[in-house]
């Protein structure tokens, strides 16, 4: 498989300086340009943007994905097997409320993945990801 180009995507937040902090605090990303209305941080090589948005009453919607509720929007990133291990330790050894607790998905099957679901200050739902064998990224 090919190295992927980096992503940019851009997401809401109604408390900036919150999140800015849990971004680079606790996921440790590293903070780029910002504003007083925005903030950009690299998110393991990719650029994460958020922007300032009022609160809504929104609800989070979930689909079942192998007996667990995803939560619908999500984004995150795919990462190499032994960062995805270091990474869930260092959120659990910082207290994140996982919505999804680190788990192996799709055992035995193939897309055989670790995944986890945790939400941002904002209630985005964040998911992070990683294979053994990265080959079975879109294994059918």
């Amino acid at each position: 498989m090919s190295t992927l180009t980096p992503f940019h995507i851009a997401i809401p937040v109604h408390n900036l300086e919150t999140c800015r902090i849990f971004y680079r605090d606790i996921l440790n990303c590293e903070e780029g340009r910002s504003s007083d209305h925005w903030v950009d941080f690299n998110l393991f090589g990719h650029q994460l943007v958020i922007h300032y948005k009022p609160k809504t009453d929104d609800e989070l919607h979930t689909n079942i994905v192998d007996g667990k509720n995803v939560p619908i929007p999500h984004y995150g990133v795919v990462l190499p097997w032994e960062t995805f291990q270091d990474f869930a330790k260092n959120l659990t050894h910082k207290g994140i409320q996982f919505l999804i607790e680190p788990y192996i998905r799709f055992e035995g099957l193939p897309g055989e993945q670790a995944t986890m679901f945790f939400l941002d200050p904002s209630g985005n739902a964040l998911e992070f990801k990683a294979f053994k064998d990265i080959n079975q990224l879109f294994a059918k």
